[in-house]
């Protein structure tokens, strides 16, 4: 397992597992991302960092690095390095991802999970974020994100 703490997280990444090394580096990044505590216009570290710090081939972290430009977490400015970017007006994302929580409730259900119980879970998820200290609350200098403006 390696870890890499900077700017108030940590990042993991496990070389024994069946999962590659680059998805890993982007789940990490996603992660961090979703939860607030890397913030639009951030820059990340260089991938000669990266790499150094997680002791891994820098075309891993290359490789990481493209794809999540591509998938629109990252990007670039020449000569500078790479930013977190604003969350996109994707409607087919969210859509999916809609979709994925509708999926994932009617299988609680099949299971006998309670509407209400569930219902209570989804209310509960930003405490259970400050409580592990993934929401970016400890940056008080940055706009809210749980209200949805900037």
């Amino acid at each position: 397992m390696a870890n890499l703490e900077g700017g108030g997280y940590v990042f993991q990444i496990d070389l024994k597992s069946r999962k590659a090394i680059y998805e890993q580096v982007m789940e990490n990044f996603k992660r961090l991302i979703i939860t607030g505590v890397l913030r639009k216009d951030e820059k990340v570290p260089s991938v000669r960092d990266m790499a150094k710090a997680l002791t891994v081939n820098p075309n891993t972290i290359q490789k990481a690095y493209r794809e999540l430009e591509s998938q629109g977490y990252f990007y670039t400015v020449l000569g500078q390095g790479n930013y977190i970017a604003a969350p996109p007006p994707d409607i087919r994302k969210k859509e999916a991802l809609y979709e994925g929580i509708r999926s994932k409730t009617q299988e609680l259900i099949f299971y006998g999970e309670k509407k209400a119980d569930i219902i209570q879970f989804i209310e509960a998820i930003p405490q259970m974020e400050r409580k592990n200290g993934l929401d970016g609350a400890d940056r008080p200098d940055e706009p809210d994100r749980t209200n949805g403006t900037d």
